[in-house]
């Protein structure tokens, strides 16, 4: 059981104040699994992209999660003449709200720093997750803040082998840390937990799909692969964002059942007779390391893959993933609806043994435990004044 530890009354805790452009509570991956084991031992607050509200002024939200984690939510009025402004005014006053030890900052998005560059921590982390600059809809500057966050961190991590590739030459300390496991919550799957209502009356072999559905999923070879195989069942759980519904394949087979709690995901999955990712070979998929790889082997299923690089390299060498082309995918999941082999399995779970949450939240501590301590004293460079707080009022 995690160790949640109270720091409302230990101001020499280090305080972790993470910049994200996904909001907490949308599908748990990265950010989650890393912040709350950071929370067992420091504080930690997790600051989301700004609401924009019927709001007589601007204001944080803020919720405190089971592990400790602090979500704020920048609440802004709808026709704010200076939104970054505002956000900086908010995020001044969460610091000095958060009695504190030493400063983290942690970047999941280099967009935040039209709001933060001021800030001066002790520590500045750029967990790349992705490609942001390469997805859909990306916000105009992305490349030029993130040259900006290169300068100012201190330690760059990447998601994957991919995007290490990719940024090691843009700072002299970058680590590759590739999605991880809690490999005990999945493995619940493999004792066949009670099918989900949604789920039930759903006919088997079921092949199943699990994450965004955005321009990384590849439509046409789903509604080909649907039509070429009638007599299974395909089973797609996730938000879909970015793109329009309407343009999602619709068969008697195919089966879009919307987003699904972390909790709740065993049970789908141990209700399934495979798992596939068909993702686009484009540039959103690029440099992207799925965390549902190794969820999908966790829970003792086989699953079949396009060729996205890390996938390829990380698992489908070693022979625990099927990667297949378009040509290629009926033939490569009808197999995989065979019997798994025992000999596999060993081989999946030697494979998953080598690296969990834990561990890596581990790691990426001793790295920022060995960063140098600085000269001069860190923190806010500067707070935002009365004036300056009256004029990011809503016009």
């Amino acid at each position: 059981m995690n160790k949640i530890v109270d720091s409302t009354n230990n101001p020499a805790m280090s305080l972790l104040l993470c910049f994200a452009h996904l909001r907490w509570d949308f599908v748990t991956q990265r950010p989650q699994h890393l912040l709350n084991r950071a929370a067992r031992a420091n504080r930690v607050v997790y600051f989301e992209e700004p609401l924009f509200e019927d709001a007589t002024r601007p204001h944080l939200r803020e919720r405190v999660e089971p592990s400790g984690v602090t979500v704020a939510v920048p609440v802004l009025p709808h026709g704010i003449a200076d939104a970054d402004a505002a956000l900086r005014v908010l995020v001044d006053e969460l610091l000095v709200d958060q009695p504190h030890g030493r400063l983290v900052t942690w970047y999941y998005t280099p967009m935040a720093l039209a709001f933060s560059k001021h800030l001066r921590p002790d520590v500045c982390v750029y967990d790349c997750m992705d490609e942001l600059a390469a997805f859909a809809h990306a916000p105009a500057g992305m490349k030029q803040l993130e040259a900006m966050l290169f300068d100012r961190s201190d330690l760059v991590f990447t998601g994957g082998q991919s995007l290490y590739e990719a940024k090691r030459a843009h700072h002299p300390s970058v680590h590759c840390f590739p999605s991880s496991i809690d490999a005990r919550h999945f493995e619940r799957a493999r004792n066949r937990p009670g099918d989900p209502q949604d789920q039930a009356s759903i006919p088997h072999p079921r092949i199943g799909f699990f994450g965004v559905i955005d321009e990384r999923m590849d439509p046409d070879l789903v509604r080909e692969v649907v039509a070429a195989m009638p007599e299974v069942h395909f089973v797609m759980l996730g938000p879909v964002v970015k793109i329009d519904p309407a343009t999602l394949p619709q068969a008697p087979n195919l089966h879009w059942l919307g987003m699904k709690s972390y909790g709740d995901l065993p049970a789908y999955l141990g209700n399934w007779d495979a798992g596939w990712m068909p993702f686009a070979l484009n540039d959103a998929t690029r440099f992207i390391s799925p965390t549902k790889t190794p969820e999908f082997l966790a829970a003792g299923l086989p699953v079949t893959s396009t060729a996205v690089k890390d996938v390829v390299s990380g698992y489908g060498e070693a022979g625990l993933v099927r990667v297949a082309d378009r040509d290629g995918m009926v033939a490569a999941l009808r197999a995989s609806l065979a019997a798994r082999s025992p000999e596999w399995l060993a081989r999946v779970d030697a494979k998953l043994a080598e690296g969990s949450w834990d561990r890596t939240w581990l790691a990426m501590q001793r790295l920022i435990n060995r960063v140098p301590a600085r000269v001069a004293p860190r923190g806010i460079l500067r707070l935002a004044t009365p004036a300056a707080k009256e004029s990011v009022g809503a016009r």
